[in-house]
């Protein structure tokens, strides 16, 4: 099975991928670059080259960008612009690097609704198109379930949104934390088989991606998006098992963006916690 986490790049690429096997991922999740800036990664063809080299050699695959969290592709402000201009360019070096795609939150609506809404969500969807025809056929466009009022909270939006981008290229990643906080109970095989089904039947499991798997500090419902260790928030070890053990998702990357139980992100011991899982 593929178990991965969001490391850090400090020293560069090559030191995520080291940081990764010293907590026996298999799976990588980075930024390509600054997570609080529009400046677009700078990666040279050799650079590229050497971490693919690296990645295939400790056997890590696969392994994602996360956009950086500015990025609204919703909005007519120039962040839109700049979101489209970010994500073009890292797309591109996603290409170079062998790395499989962007994890991306959409953005906002902000406070817009009814038409104005629909006139937004339009207008994102023209951006998606834009990105994806910018950019090298192959590489993913992975749209990220949100767990707080912003784009992406409800299955129904995602599967608006994918439909319209009409493009392979687009997929999705669930997160855990953000199921929990938007109301999507997946405890229990039951429930689990009935979400999976949704998702099937207005997606399409073969664009499911991915799982982020969190835990959450907050209440279920609760529109809040605070991730904990596995094991120590309100998701419970039965959501994690059942995923972990499920048919339709034992094939997919769990990748854990969790705190740390030393508080220096995500560590050896959650992945551990999650291993022990798998049946």
């Amino acid at each position: 099975m593929k178990f991965g986490a969001h490391l850090s790049i400090a020293g560069g690429y090559e030191k995520a991928l080291e940081r990764a096997t010293a907590i026996g991922a298999n799976a990588l999740q980075i930024f390509s670059g600054n997570p609080r800036s529009f400046a677009g990664p700078s990666v040279s063809e050799a650079a590229a080259r050497e971490f693919r080299e690296r990645a295939a050699a400790l056997k890590i695959s696969p392994i994602y960008f996360h956009a950086p969290y500015l990025v609204n592709l919703a909005s007519e402000e120039p962040t839109g612009d700049s979101s489209v201009t970010l994500l073009i360019s890292e797309l591109s070096v996603a290409a170079r690097a062998g790395v499989a795609g962007s994890i991306i939150h959409l953005g906002s609506y902000k406070k817009a609704t009814g038409e104005e809404k629909e006139r937004q969500e339009k207008f994102l969807v023209k951006r998606i198109k834009t990105i994806l025809a910018s950019t090298p056929d192959g590489v993913l466009f992975i749209i990220e379930n949100a767990g707080t009022r912003k784009i992406g909270q409800t299955i129904d939006e995602l599967a608006r949104i994918i439909h319209e981008a009409d493009n392979k290229r687009v997929r999705v990643c669930l997160d855990t934390c953000h199921l929990h906080a938007a109301g999507y109970d997946i405890g229990g095989k039951e429930k689990l088989d009935a979400f999976f089904k949704e998702f099937d039947k207005k997606i399409g499991l073969e664009r499911l991606e991915c799982f982020h798997i969190n835990d959450s500090r907050d209440p279920f419902g609760s529109l809040r998006d605070r991730h904990q260790n596995i094991g120590e928030g309100e998701v419970g070890k039965e959501v994690f098992r059942g995923l972990l053990n499920h048919p339709k998702t034992k094939h997919l990357p769990f990748i854990i963006e969790t705190p740390g139980f030393d508080d220096n992100g995500p560590d050896k011991a959650n992945l551990d916690i999650l291993k022990g899982m798998v049946q």
